[in-house]
């Protein structure tokens, strides 16, 4: 049997709220971003990987292997790179991606790999408006964003594209972007829709990871 379950960075608190205040104020009088924000729903999270992974994964060894797998620090914080557009109707809170951030995203993947289930991935995926990088990290690994196709943001959520544009150059000036953001967990979670952080499986502080 398998799940579709994620692995990811978690922000502080004071970024975990502020995450949600910027989706509820992006989307304004308008329908809410989906999925909706919050501190005991679905967490704002920095995905390292999320897919199809088979029940023999426990959470919190995983975590483990992968703390003990590199030195990290006791926080992590990423410059913020803007409001962005994502084909289709997706709106990213991109951060920069450093050498360190890099190496942490490629080590998860490499821990998981063995235990993707590779019959469970959709085949009926559209991948129209992919990068040639992320149909390859889509067709290795079930995941878009892997590799040189690795994208680190923060979901804000997701409408349609005509309305994910629109609220994406509105965003431009928006006061409430932090110049950058810290992280101090990772989390093994549950998939929920648009792939968001529905249920925290496991938690690792980095301070116990470092």
């Amino acid at each position: 049997m398998t799940r579709r379950l994620g692995v990811a960075l978690l922000p502080c608190p004071d970024h975990t709220r502020t995450a949600i205040r910027l989706q509820r104020e992006l989307a304004g009088a308008g329908d809410p971003l989906r999925p909706v924000l919050t501190e005991d729903g679905n967490l704002p999270h920095l995905t390292l990987f999320q897919g199809w992974l088979d029940d023999a994964l426990e959470p919190g060894p995983a975590l483990g292997n992968i703390a003990a797998s590199m030195s990290l620090p006791t926080a992590m914080t990423l410059a913020s790179a803007g409001i962005v557009h994502q084909p289709t109707g997706w709106i990213f809170m991109s951060v920069e991606r450093t050498a360190l951030l890099h190496k942490l995203q490629e080590t998860v993947t490499g821990l998981l790999e063995p235990h993707l289930d590779r019959a469970a991935f959709d085949t009926a995926q559209d991948m129209s408006r992919f990068t040639d990088d992320e149909r390859a990290s889509y067709a290795r690994y079930g995941y878009r964003y892997t590799g040189e196709a690795y994208t680190p943001h923060l979901t804000l959520g997701r409408t349609d594209e005509d309305t994910a544009l629109a609220l994406v150059r509105s965003a431009s000036t928006h006061p409430g972007i932090p110049a950058a953001w810290t992280f101090d967990r990772l989390s093994f979670y549950v998939m929920g829709e648009h792939g968001a952080h529905a249920e925290k499986l496991h938690e690792l502080p980095l301070t116990a990871a470092g």
